[in-house]
């Protein structure tokens, strides 16, 4: 599967994550919205309008934190979960939020990044945010979800595409954490705790591929048709 490009809409979504002026918020939704029915069809650009709308609607009512959070983790809750070797022909992929949105499902780094860029698009600050890499120990296996510390030594909620409730990391005895990340930092996780500081997210592989193809917006087109 070849990818393809849309440079405009790449660097919009890019200095959401490096905290950079994008292009004017019109021209920024059109070139997404071109761009996803170029690739992935009508009911895809309808999916792309109403996170856009969505989006706009919070930045314009300057929602508070546990609004954009709660809203966020409902809007995409909705989408279909399916593994990445069915939908991507690969055994890890880490979609963009255009690419979750265009194939219209994906796993569950999926869910957690388009999450983790929609509230850093709403003005929630980078560090009160962590994508989690964790034990999902009913499932028994690897998971990964957002984490919102609404001060820094707040014990943080967790928005999981699994259980739809927002929970403190307290009551979610099911997940064993393993390490976290936001767009500058990486942890270990100790226990429950923030964890103890690994380096640069940057280190991260599937980090740096999903950040190149945010910059260049390279949409892949997915192994299967979900629509």
């Amino acid at each position: 599967m070849k990818p393809i490009y849309h440079r405009l809409c790449g660097l919009a979504l890019l200095g959401v994550l490096l905290g950079v002026p994008a292009w004017s918020l019109e021209e920024e939704d059109s070139h997404m919205r071109v761009a996803v029915q170029t690739v992935y069809g009508r009911p895809a650009a309808h999916r792309l309008l109403e996170w856009r709308r969505l989006v706009r609607e919070g930045q314009a009512a300057n929602w508070g934190e546990q609004e954009a959070i709660t809203r966020v983790n409902r809007f995409f809750n909705q989408l279909v979960f399916i593994d990445d070797i069915k939908l991507w022909a690969s055994e890890d992929y880490w979609a963009t939020p255009l690419e979750f949105l265009g194939a219209g499902g994906g796993d569950c780094e999926d869910f957690s990044l388009a999450k983790y860029f929609s509230l850093r698009e709403l003005g929630l600050a980078d560090d009160k945010l962590r994508l989690v890499y964790v034990k999902a120990l009913e499932l028994n296996q690897f998971h990964m979800v957002v984490a919102y510390y609404p001060t820094p030594s707040a014990v943080p909620l967790i928005l999981d595409n699994l259980k739809p409730a927002i929970l403190p990391a307290t009551q979610r005895g099911d997940l064993a954490p393993i390490y976290s990340f936001n767009g500058q930092h990486l942890w270990l996780m100790k226990e429950r705790g923030r964890g103890e500081l690994a380096g640069a997210s940057s280190r991260l592989s599937l980090w740096n591929e999903l950040r190149s193809r945010l910059e260049n917006t390279r949409l892949q087109r997915p192994a299967i048709n979900l629509d």
